[in-house]
């Protein structure tokens, strides 16, 4: 399969608070799954148009349209890691082949062990917005969310959920892992959005 171009890289100008460390430090909640590709899938299901679960194996989902992007990655703990080449299945694609319901709003991106991380729709479909299988030439790592990850590079990388497996479309916000401890719910690093008690009226779901 040919691949399109990447994009252009982005300026390498920092949001706030932020600096570029030696090396990509490692951060994660719980054990480094182990990846067992004939047990693997990946999921979309909540309020899909046709109320029916999409799911692909992993061979299925491996071989599905795919882009390059670069961009920077801004960790909320305050290290950005400048110029990543990432390559992967957009989220336009997802929705393209999986549509959500007209009312669908957010989504919520599952992982293994139960991890999420709650997205707009917009960031969602945003350019760069992708489930990365890999980073500068070389598929991930296990430590950096080998098979795939989703990468919101424009969003603190929390939202950027390693070892995904699937996608819940939501009709009506909810709060992520991290975002249920305490973090932003949106998580805009040039706005410094780190946690739940900067954030202003309509950027949390509703109680």
């Amino acid at each position: 399969m040919s691949h399109p171009e990447a994009s252009a890289p982005q300026p390498r100008d920092l949001p706030p608070g932020q600096y570029v460390p030696r090396g990509w430090p490692v951060l994660h909640y719980g054990p480094v799954p182990k990846f067992r590709p004939k047990d693997w899938d990946f999921r979309v299901f909540g309020a899909t148009a046709s109320g029916e679960q999409h799911r692909w194996s992993w061979e299925e989902f491996d071989a599905l349209p795919r882009v390059r992007a670069v961009s920077d990655f801004h960790c909320v703990t305050k290290f950005t890691i400048p110029g990543n080449e990432w390559e992967g299945v957009p989220g336009t694609a997802i929705v393209e082949l999986a549509p959500p319901a007209p009312d669908v709003t957010h989504v919520m991106v599952w992982a293994e062990y139960g991890y999420s991380a709650n997205i707009r729709m917009s960031d969602f479909l945003a350019d760069g917005t992708m489930f990365a299988t890999h980073h500068d030439g070389e598929r991930l790592s296990p430590d950096h969310g080998f098979p795939t990850r989703i990468v919101v590079p424009h969003l603190y990388a929390w939202k950027s959920v390693k070892w995904v497996r699937g996608v819940e479309y939501l009709v009506k916000d909810r709060r992520g892992f991290w975002e249920e401890r305490g973090y932003h719910n949106v998580a805009d690093p040039w706005s410094e959005q780190r946690y739940s008690y900067q954030e202003d009226e309509g950027e949390a779901p509703p109680l």
